[in-house]
């Protein structure tokens, strides 16, 4: 499954609803993908929901060192690709992070996302924390 940033913060957050149900679904995935972009996504999501900056700071490091974990670093076409994807979706509010991890799971034929974000979801993926 990816590793998108609204599902890592869930995981990381332990004041929230959805920590344990979190934890349950990373420690049984067989694949963790995610992308450099995320953890700065990350950073930024965590400060405004409140989350300890320490916190957030200690898990991106983790996830860096994490075998278990594939972090793919974006070049320069996989930017591109993102980029026409937006392009071809005006009509959708996905952010360039959301675009990156759209093209990756087709490239790597995931359909899964530890997210509760909706635009995966209205890219045919599966979303799996609906809010």
């Amino acid at each position: 499954m990816l590793l998108d940033t609204s599902g890592l913060l869930c995981l990381i957050d332990k004041r929230g609803p959805r920590q344990e149900r979190a934890a349950e679904m990373y420690d049984r995935a067989t694949v963790r993908l995610t992308h450099n972009y995320i953890p700065a996504e990350l950073v930024a999501l965590g400060n405004s929901r409140g989350v300890s900056r320490q916190t957030v700071l200690e898990f991106s490091d983790q996830l860096l060192a994490d075998a278990e974990v594939e972090l793919v670093w974006i070049d320069e076409a996989l930017h591109r690709q993102a980029l026409d994807l937006l392009l071809a979706r005006l009509d959708k509010t996905y952010s360039l992070c959301d675009a990156v991890s759209f093209v990756l799971m087709r490239e790597r034929g995931e359909t899964e996302a530890l997210t509760t974000d909706r635009h995966f979801e209205q890219e045919g993926l599966v979303r799996l924390f609906a809010i």
